[in-house]
């Protein structure tokens, strides 16, 4: 539950039929008194005996009693839960913070608490809580944790009362529920110039105008304090008023990251899988561009985007880049394989223009789809590919390394029209990879200037 949301179990009848509710209530001691009762109730009559019938009907009343009181009980709890933190990577811990509050005048006797959570993200937590006093509160805490990215509600919070003798038992939900979010792992990036420069600003070919906190992009009306070195005469003498003239603005750089999430490009599963490397290095490269301040976009094979403010990505600074990064971890902790046997429609949105950096992770390729990711170079200022060869990551760990010649094929193909393309081994560092690409794309680049000098 996030913070604030509470949820009210004060004893409310939802359920139809009382009596019915609450015998269904007790415990396997409840049920062995009555029983004994009963039994020795009919024995007394058998027999004759009364001071046995008592006995007997002392037995069978006693867990009906228990029952009836604590069905009729009204305590007024309040429940409280929240997520520390609310987005956490796989592999990694989050805390989950649980609060009762006592809003009723009496007491409440023992309470046990059991919170609903999924399979995968460990054994279903329980509580204890001994005597809680009018208006007392009572805190506790369990952790939770997933190697396996996606969203897991957390929820309803189960409330379980219990009688002094232990008769009878009944259980109370509250209706809400919290979303904890498992998003891939992150790497850390060393910082490259594959853009052509280090940050997200410059004079780079593929470039857009930022967006905030940059002068007005056409002349604006002349202000207190404004420079008159700026006066733009001309539209000055077209308004007949005094207009200065913008200045110079710094452009942000473009990056593209294109994630091949088509079913039959990957082999395996689980949190080691090829399918979850390739997630979890668009998720690394997605939040360092964001740091380096580039406007950067998210694109899968199917064509679905994420595109941000306008068409041309996430851009901000501070708490915007936070953001941004915090949407696109959320798409990336739910993606999965899609239906599509192609990337035509990745290349179709790529056609619209210049698209700056372009870097794909991208599983196993035919010639087709080689030759579609080959043209994708055209239309951007830049592009790094990592392929992953399936049957590199479906093999054992100990099996001897075998060439594989139609890989190297597609490798060849997408180095010859533009890309720097890298096979991605199975386990590899992604960091390491980064820096390979940024060597072999500086030493491409030399080698064209010396050719063309």
């Amino acid at each position: 539950m996030s913070p604030g949301g509470t949820g009210p179990a004060d004893g409310d009848r939802r359920e139809t039929g009382g009596v019915r509710t609450a015998l269904a209530g007790l415990t396997t001691r409840g049920r062995s008194f009555f029983a004994a009762g009963i039994a020795a109730a009919i024995c007394a009559f058998v027999l004759g005996q009364s001071e046995l019938l008592r006995v007997g009907l002392l037995l069978a009343v006693l867990p009906l009693i228990c029952a009836t009181v604590l069905y009729r009980t009204r305590y007024r709890v309040a429940a409280n839960r929240r997520l520390a933190p609310a987005r956490v990577p796989a592999g990694s811990e989050a805390r989950v913070h649980l609060r009762m509050d006592n809003v009723s005048r009496l007491p409440t006797g023992l309470l046990m608490l059991q919170d609903r959570v999924p399979y995968v993200l460990g054994p279903r937590p329980r509580f204890v809580l001994d005597r809680v006093e009018p208006g007392g509160r009572r805190e506790v805490s369990y952790r939770v944790r997933s190697d396996l990215r996606g969203r897991y509600p957390l929820g309803p919070l189960q409330l379980r009362l219990t009688d002094p003798f232990g008769m009878c038992e009944l259980t109370r939900s509250f209706s809400t529920y919290d979303t904890l979010t498992v998003i891939p792992r992150v790497e850390p990036l060393a910082p490259v110039r594959f853009g052509g420069e280090a940050m997200g600003y410059g004079d780079g070919r593929q470039r857009s105008l930022a967006l905030a906190g940059e002068d007005d992009v056409i002349p604006r009306g002349y202000r207190y304090g404004d420079d008159l070195r700026r006066v733009h005469w001309r539209s000055t003498a077209r308004y007949g008023e005094l207009m200065v003239r913008r200045e110079e603005q710094p452009r942000r750089s473009r990056c593209t990251v294109l994630l091949d999430t088509r079913g039959g490009a990957y082999e395996g599963a689980g949190p080691d899988s090829a399918f979850e490397w390739a997630v979890s290095g668009a998720a690394s490269v997605l939040v360092h561009m964001l740091e380096r301040g580039f406007s950067v976009r998210l694109m899968t094979d199917s064509g679905s985007a994420v595109p941000g403010e306008g068409g041309d990505g996430f851009a901000g600074s501070g708490q915007e880049t936070a953001d941004a990064a915090g949407l696109m971890m959320d798409t990336l902790a739910v993606i999965d394989y899609s239906d599509g046997s192609g990337l035509s429609r990745a290349y179709d949105m790529l056609r619209g223009g210049n698209e700056g950096l372009l870097v794909a992770f991208l599983g196993d390729l035919d010639e087709e789809q080689a030759t579609t990711v080959a043209k994708m170079s055209r239309r951007s200022g830049g592009a790094v590919a990592f392929v992953l060869d399936p049957d590199v990551w479906v093999r054992e760990a100990t099996d001897v390394p075998r060439p594989n010649d139609r890989h190297a094929e597609r490798l060849r193909l997408l180095r010859e029209a533009g890309w720097t393309a890298l096979s991605v081994p199975r386990g590899a560092s992604l960091d390491e990879l980064w820096r390979q690409a940024d060597r072999e794309r500086a030493g491409l680049a030399s080698v064209s200037g010396e050719a063309l000098g």
